[in-house]
């Protein structure tokens, strides 16, 4: 009687792992088969920024490229505020099925965590890097009708007149904010920072001369400087982009280590699929190397795109790494309230 309850145990064990087993294959299978069954529906692309700025003009050319290449059709949501951590948060927290991505940018993954500032997500463990998109410099522009049109000039009229000069920005806590606050230390003026919920705004209020200068990314800049409705004083790379030859860097004008880039890339939520996110990357690396849409990243200054996941989020580390020395070195106190 021992012996067959013994071996009753035994055999309810024996089926208890046999079902256990048999589990995992299916929800093994069940994932290969979504994985390759992916898309069989839209995408949505969740971007940090209104339309009219250089993230929706990036994400704008991907997408539309995506959505021929994969026929569904990418859709671009606009989540303006708090320099992306809003568009940030809502990726975070999707589900993790490739349907929902976001454009990740060098505000919600880099330079706010840099600062030390309680977010509702983690931006080293709550997403997916898959891809780099580009990376641009921003642009110190003026208004058609402002009192200095050069670096050198704009810092002798800045210590002219402390605190009184509008500059626009793309939000507190954004690049456009940082290489502001990092122009102010290293040139040793004061003027007024004006936040925007997006470069759009700021180019639309510069424009009419409601601010006066900003800094703003080459992506949103570039047509309105090639249209003379701004003036491009100087670029925040400590290298020249092949899009502006002619226009010296910060560093070249004296400033040091001047550099205040902008960064986009795609990005999912955490535990995305990894066969999923291996063919968004295989994909989006296609679309980098065609002929017109490098044209189009290079009008917007967005140069150095592509690479592996694992190379994205090599990037995006020690990006964060030095903007979060620069915030420390320069002793930068910046409020994103």
């Amino acid at each position: 009687m021992i012996q067959n309850k013994l071996a009753g145990s035994g055999l309810a064990r024996i089926l208890f792992f046999c079902a256990l087993t048999f589990s995992a294959i299916c929800i093994s299978s069940g994932a290969q088969a979504q994985s390759k069954s992916w898309p069989d529906k839209p995408i949505k692309l969740i971007v940090g920024f209104p339309p009219g700025g250089g993230s929706d003009a990036i994400a704008r050319i991907i997408s539309i490229n995506l959505s021929q290449m994969w026929g569904q059709q990418v859709i671009i949501d606009n989540r303006g505020g708090a320099a992306g951590t809003i568009a940030a948060d809502l990726v975070a927290k999707s589900p993790a099925d490739g349907y929902t991505l976001g454009l990740a940018h060098v505000n919600a993954l880099s330079i706010i965590p840099a600062l030390g500032q309680k977010m509702s997500y983690n931006a080293s463990t709550d997403f997916t890097p898959i891809v780099l998109l580009g990376i641009t410099p921003n642009i110190l522009i003026a208004n058609v009708d402002a009192p200095a049109k050069n670096v050198k000039d704009l810092v002798a009229y800045l210590k002219q007149n402390p605190g009184k000069v509008s500059f626009g920005s793309a939000g507190n806590g954004s690049t456009q904010h940082l290489a502001f606050e990092l122009f102010m230390h290293m040139s040793g003026t004061q003027a007024l920072h004006i936040p925007y919920k997006g470069s759009g705004p700021v180019l639309v209020d510069l424009m009419a001369g409601h601010i006066t200068y900003a800094f703003e990314t080459m992506s949103a800049a570039t047509p309105h400087i090639q249209s003379s409705k701004v003036i491009p004083l100087a670029q925040t790379r400590t290298k020249r982009s092949a899009a502006y030859p002619n226009l010296p860097t910060m560093e070249q004008l004296g400033y040091v280590g001047f550099e205040a880039t902008a960064w986009y890339g795609l990005m999912g939520p955490a535990k995305l699929d990894p066969a999923i996110v291996d063919k968004i990357n295989a994909d989006v690396n296609t679309v980098l190397r065609k002929p017109e849409v490098q044209a189009k990243l290079a009008e917007v200054g967005a140069e150095d795109g592509g690479g592996t996941p694992a190379a994205f989020s090599k990037f995006i580390a020690k990006d964060r790494s030095q903007w979060a020395k620069l915030v420390k070195d320069a002793k930068l106190q910046v409020d994103l309230n």
